[in-house]
């Protein structure tokens, strides 16, 4: 399967921003993107303002919200705690289905996770379990400001100890005017952390499908990140 699975260095970091953008600018280049976010806590999926709204528009794909996300809790927790508080719980294998099920119907496929690689899905494994278990290569979204730098190395770091993939590291939200950290730290990150910075992206004020896209095709270089997924595969 020709894809990636976008994961963060913590939770708010600009995953689904990044995700459907990429997306949509895929899409703009004829390549038949879907798109794959299998857990969802603190709003209804069909929800416009939900992530998984958010990939929909982007991607024009025709799968239907359930289809790009199975499973939704109604807390916005970690989705492991927010399924258990409504007695509920989601094995590693029923996703594997549900991918299963889907990943016929696009060439491409963009997936993302929830919170961070090492959060809870369900009672005996993780976000990084869940890639593992999908054999796509990731592309990790990181904040931008002071102490973003141990964040991105130690989630590196795990991801290898998994035998993950890497395709490269988005540093998301920098500031209209950022610090001297903001300034610095993609050189530190490319010095230190082995992994293509793939771009550094700004904080959007507003988010729209036209900002999304028009963000990501000015700021993230998509040339290299094409190439790092032949690499990495």
């Amino acid at each position: 399967m020709n894809g990636f699975f976008v994961t963060g260095t913590d939770t708010d970091v600009g995953k689904t921003v990044i995700s459907s953008g990429l997306a949509g600018v895929l899409k703009e280049m004829v390549i038949d993107v879907g798109v794959f976010k299998p857990m969802l806590s603190g709003i209804p999926r069909e929800d416009a303002a939900s992530d998984t709204s958010l990939l929909k528009e982007l991607s024009q794909t025709s799968l239907t919200h359930e289809e790009i996300t199975p499973f939704e809790f109604k807390e916005p927790l970690a989705p492991y705690m927010a399924a258990k508080l409504e007695g509920k719980q989601v094995r590693l294998e029923e996703i594997k289905d549900h991918w299963e099920k889907i990943r016929g119907k696009h060439e491409f496929f963009i997936v993302e996770g929830a919170g961070g690689i090492s959060v809870p899905l369900g009672e005996e494994y993780l976000v990084s379990d869940v890639i593992k278990a999908l054999e796509l290569p990731i592309v990790i979204v990181a904040r931008p400001n002071l102490g973003t730098f141990n964040h991105t190395y130690l989630t590196i770091q795990y991801a290898k100890s998994m035998g993950l993939a890497i395709a490269g590291i988005v540093i998301n939200g920098q500031s209209e005017e950022p610090d001297i950290a903001e300034m610095t730290n993609s050189e530190l990150m490319g010095k230190w952390c082995g992994v293509p910075i793939l771009g550094v992206t700004p904080k959007l004020e507003v988010v729209t499908k036209e900002s999304v896209k028009n963000m990501v095709k000015e700021h993230i270089d998509i040339t290299l990140l094409l190439n790092q997924l032949e690499v990495v595969r």
